[in-house]
């Protein structure tokens, strides 16, 4: 699998042959770190200072880098795809070998910093459920079968993540209201085969 760069991907990464390797290997370092701990102002500036140029450029060059490593690294692409698709900057064979090495060393670390940041969404832990059935009644004989399915009360058995990454857990019971015919569909999928 190829990565697409878009041509403002390129441009930001168009920066990265004026430099020496040392600066480039500097670039994937602090890109790691934005990885980490996100944009830090005065790392750029002092870069820019060094290296005679805007801030805003050395940003760019890093955010280009930072993109390129995490969506080769997410995507798990191979060596070979990989030069593949930085063939289209074309950049110097000694930068390519570069910035590939940089993709080999780091993409591990790059999954794990990625998978930490991942949302947790909401999960079932336990399936166990009452039901309860409300049939016709004399009263209103034209009424269709009413099944409702309920968590039970005191299990706890939804979990779903409140206030991003602060860790916390609330319980929450869930009701589900549906017909005879949806109940049936519903009892055959959650059922386990023996």
């Amino acid at each position: 699998m190829l990565l697409v760069l878009s041509e403002e991907h390129k441009e930001h990464l168009g920066f990265l042959p004026q430099v020496e390797s040392s600066v480039v290997n500097e670039f994937g370092r602090i890109a790691i770190e934005f990885l980490r701990k996100g944009t830090n102002p005065k790392v750029y500036e002092g870069a820019a200072k060094k290296l005679n140029v805007n801030s805003e450029t050395i940003q760019h060059g890093v955010e280009g880098l930072t993109y390129l490593l995490t969506e080769s690294s997410k995507l798990m692409i191979s060596e070979i795809d990989f030069q593949d698709s930085i063939l289209v900057l074309q950049f110097p064979e000694e930068l390519n070998a570069l910035l590939l090495q940089l993709y080999l060393d780091n993409r591990k670390e790059i999954r794990n910093i990625l998978s930490e940041l991942t949302p947790k969404f909401p999960s079932y832990h336990n399936l166990e459920w009452r039901l309860d059935v409300q049939l016709a009644s004399r009263t209103h004989p034209q009424e269709a079968p009413v099944s409702q399915l309920k968590n039970p009360a005191g299990s706890g058995s939804l979990k779903r993540a409140v206030g991003g990454r602060t860790g916390k857990w609330v319980y929450r019971v869930i009701g589900l209201v549906l017909d005879a015919e949806l109940m049936n569909n519903a009892a055959a999928k959650l059922s386990v085969p023996p």
